[in-house]
């Protein structure tokens, strides 16, 4: 649902602008925020990162990018998970 701001920006946009906006599949807009899309960030934020340390981190970062625009706490949780689980692999492999 869109927020009141949304909706009158929305309705001031022609039908090809608004089918941009609102590409639930390529653009969601949960993953955006301003002009930076969250795939974008996440590709900077975990270059200099490998498997298991690469995924969680994006995955991590992906539910708290979103967890109040789509699932709210139950994002946050998520998060927690991927984060808790880097921090066990880490713990595990001695490399802190």
């Amino acid at each position: 649902m869109a927020s009141i701001e949304e909706s009158i920006h929305l309705s001031t946009c022609s039908e090809a602008a608004k089918s941009k906006l609102y590409d639930s599949v390529n653009h969601p807009a949960y993953y955006t925020a301003g002009s930076i899309e969250c795939i974008d960030a996440l590709k900077e934020a975990v270059s200099h990162l490998t498997g298991l340390e690469a995924f969680c981190t994006a995955n991590a970062i992906k539910y708290l990018w979103r967890w109040k625009l789509k699932n709210g706490v139950e994002d946050l949780k998520k998060a927690k998970w991927y984060i808790d689980h880097l921090i066990e692999g880490i713990e595990r492999m001695g490399d802190q």
